[in-house]
């Protein structure tokens, strides 16, 4: 007897009329190709557990999306079709764009494999964003030495902060408003979101 969790019943039964033979089909291959595989929900969307995520699915108003975790190991660059929409098999409008049982079955028991083997894909890592400092708001904080002295002390993170809230501002006057604000609080050493620390 497989592990159900009863959220993806819910999951089911709730997607789009055309979505629920297609995610009915996934969830039964995926069971009865591990069935130690164990469902759950992240990130909002049913995620099947084998030693680490092993794979996933979604309906959304048109089509479904499947994939597998660790696809770059699984499929071939050329069969991966992740460019067209989430996952690795593009856009999902019925049973017949998914591979045969077959292929499926067997790219589920590879994903076990390299699960139980611990294998891990490298995930390029995102350059942080350059803090970009507006030269108003430099030009405010040099009038306050106090202000200016705590700013250049900040985390890179608590300077964004700010920085942000500036930019953010859809008018002039919101933005000046803001700066007055920020140059009072850092001058008395407190970060953007002060309010909420001890919280």
């Amino acid at each position: 007897m497989p592990t159900t969790d009863p959220r993806v019943d819910a999951y089911i039964a709730n997607a789009a009329e055309f979505a629920q033979p297609i995610l009915s089909h996934l969830r039964e291959v995926i069971h009865a190709a591990c069935p130690e595989v164990k469902e759950t929900i992240k990130w909002s969307m049913p995620c099947f557990d084998y030693h680490g995520i092993l794979c996933n699915f979604a309906a959304f108003k048109q089509h479904c999306a499947f994939g597998f975790w660790k696809a770059e190991l699984l499929l071939a660059q050329e069969d991966d079709k992740g460019k067209e929409a989430m996952g690795q098999f593009g856009r999902i409008t019925s049973v017949k764009d998914l591979p045969s049982k077959k292929v499926l079955t067997a790219y589920v028991k590879k994903a076990m494999t390299l699960n139980e083997a611990g294998v891990k894909v490298a995930r390029p890592k995102a350059a942080p964003r350059e803090l970009v400092v507006p030269d108003y708001f430099i030009a405010a904080l040099e009038e306050n030495p106090a202000a200016y002295e705590v700013f250049n002390n900040f985390s890179t993170s608590a300077k964004r902060e700010y920085c942000d809230w500036l930019t953010e501002a859809k008018t002039e006057a919101t933005r000046d408003k803001r700066m007055a604000q920020a140059v009072e609080w850092i001058a008395e050493g407190k970060k953007r979101n002060w309010k909420y620390e001890n919280c």
